[in-house]
C-alpha cells in the first residue's frame, strides 16, 4: 500500500500523542527516571564512602527496588513509565519535532531516546518478574564486536561517540539549556532549586558519560573488552584516581540530583 492510502497517519498519532491520557503516562516515565537515576546516586555514593550496596548503574538500582518491599509493583509502575515515554518518543519521530530545522537530526534523537527507554521498560519487566540477570554485559558484547571485521574501529567510534553525548550533557548543564526542555519561555517558570539541579545533574551524568566512552575507546586502542564498562565500571574507575572518592561523591550527588531534576521535568516537561 503506497503512503496515501493513510492520508491522515500523522494527524491520528499527533492527536493521540497530545491526548490527556498519554501526556499523563510520558510524565509518568520522567517519574521513573528520577527514581531510577536517586538509586544510582545512592548506589554511587555508597560506593564512595566505601561501603557498595550493589553495582552503581541501572541495573543495580532495578535489583535494588526488586528486594526492597513491595518492590515487584514499583518495577511495574517504573516499566510502564519507560514504556509509555518510549512510545512517546516514537511517536514524536513519527510526526516530527515542532520547532525545528534540523527534523533528521531531531527525529534520530528521539529514535535513540524510544530505544533506550523501551530497554529499561523491558529490564524492569524482568526485574519485576524475577528474571532481571546478575548485571551488565557491556565487557561481553565490546568482545563480540572486536572479532567482526573492523570492529576496532567499531568500538572506537563507539566509544568516542558515547564521549561526546558525555560532553554534550556537560555542556547542557553549564549552559542551562535543558530549559528549553521545559514549559515557559525558555524554563522561566521554574523555579531556581530545579535548574541547580538540572545543572549538578547534566554535568555529573555528562562526567560519568565522558569515562564510560573513555574505558570503550581504550578496548579499542588494547584490543582487550576488558577495558570497557558500563556506569559502574567507570565510577570505580574514578575513585581509584588521585581524591577520586570525593570526585565519587560528587559525581553520585549530582546523579541524584538529576533524579530530583527528573521528578521536576515530570511537572514541567514540554510535551
Amino acid at each position: 500500500m503506497s503512503e496515501k492510502s493513510f492520508p491522515d497517519a500523522p494527524d491520528a498519532v499527533r492527536r493521540a500523542q497530545n491526548s490527556d491520557a498519554v501526556r499523563s503516562l510520558a510524565r509518568g516515565g520522567y517519574v521513573a527516571s528520577g527514581v531510577l537515576h536517586l538509586l544510582v546516586g545512592w548506589l554511587a555514593v555508597q560506593l564512595a564512602l566505601g561501603r557498595p550496596a550493589g553495582q552503581a548503574d541501572g541495573s543495580g538500582a532495578f535489583r535494588m527496588l526488586a528486594q526492597m518491599p513491595g518492590g515487584d509493583i514499583v518495577l511495574w509502575a517504573v516499566a510502564v513509565g519507560f514504556a509509555a515515554l518510549a512510545v512517546w518518543q516514537l511517536a514524536t519521530a513519527f510526526v516530527g519535532v515542532p520547532n525545528t530545522k534540523h527534523q533528521a537530526a531531531a527525529r534520530a534523537k528521539s529514535i535513540a531516546k524510544s530505544v533506550l527507554y523501551g530497554v529499561l521498560a523491558a529490564t524492569g519487566v524482568r526485574n519485576a518478574q524475577g528474571t532481571g540477570g546478575s548485571g551488565s554485559s557491556e565487557e561481553s558484547m565490546t568482545a563480540g564486536v572486536l572479532r567482526m571485521p573492523g570492529g576496532i574501529w567499531l568500538v572506537g567510534v563507539a566509544g568516542l561517540i558515547i564521549v561526546a553525548v558525555g560532553a554534550y550533557h556537560v555542556v547542557k548543564g553549564a549552559r542551562k539549556k535543558f530549559l528549553h526542555d521545559l514549559t515557559g519561555t525558555g524554563g522561566s517558570s521554574v523555579r531556581p532549586v530545579v535548574v541547580r539541579l538540572g545543572q549538578a545533574g547534566y554535568v555529573a551524568k555528562g562526567i560519568a558519560l565522558g569515562v564510560v566512552g573513555g574505558l570503550v575507546v581504550a578496548a579499542a586502542v588494547t584490543t582487550d573488552p576488558a577495558q570497557a564498562g558500563g556506569l559502574d565500571e567507570a565510577l570505580r574507575t574514578m575513585r581509584d584516581q588521585p581524591f577520586g572518592m570525593a570526585l565519587l561523591l560528587v559525581i553520585g550527588l549530582g546523579i541524584a540530583a538529576f533524579g530530583g531534576y527528573s521528578f521536576a521535568r515530570a511537572r514541567f516537561a514540554r510535551l
